[in-house]
């Protein structure tokens, strides 16, 4: 079994930063991609930023310049360093493993539980 546990969220003044963690626990035979995704209240969850196999990245046009993604060299922990936080950035946030769990199979989405961070203005 494939387990994400995010941690690093918390409650932040605009302006402000935080540094989220995802420690991936269990088999993946293959990991294609990793990203961050948040859900607002009442809004739909949405991609934030990625980060592929061969490393490269990409972010949501609303965090770009802001929020940096990145993965250990073990692969078990995806980081998101967020900077210059708003108060548009107060969400759940999610991180997702996609990949596959055995030779020959196909490539799954892995997700976290969440955790929330509050941008206060």
């Amino acid at each position: 079994q494939v387990q994400l546990v995010e941690s690093g969220g918390g409650l932040v003044q605009a302006g402000g930063s935080l540094r989220l963690s995802c420690a991936a626990s269990g088999s993946i035979f293959r990991i294609d991609g990793m990203g961050w995704y948040r859900q607002a209240p009442g809004k739909q969850r949405e991609w934030v930023a990625a980060i592929t196999s061969g490393g490269s990245t990409n972010y949501a046009d609303s965090v770009k310049g802001r929020f940096t993604i990145s993965r250990d060299n073990s692969w078990n922990t995806l980081y998101l360093q967020m900077n210059s936080l708003k108060s548009e950035d107060t969400a759940v946030y999610y991180c997702k493993f996609y990949g596959r769990t055995s030779y020959g199979g196909s490539n799954h989405d892995y997700w976290g539980q969440g955790t929330q961070v509050t941008v206060s203005s």
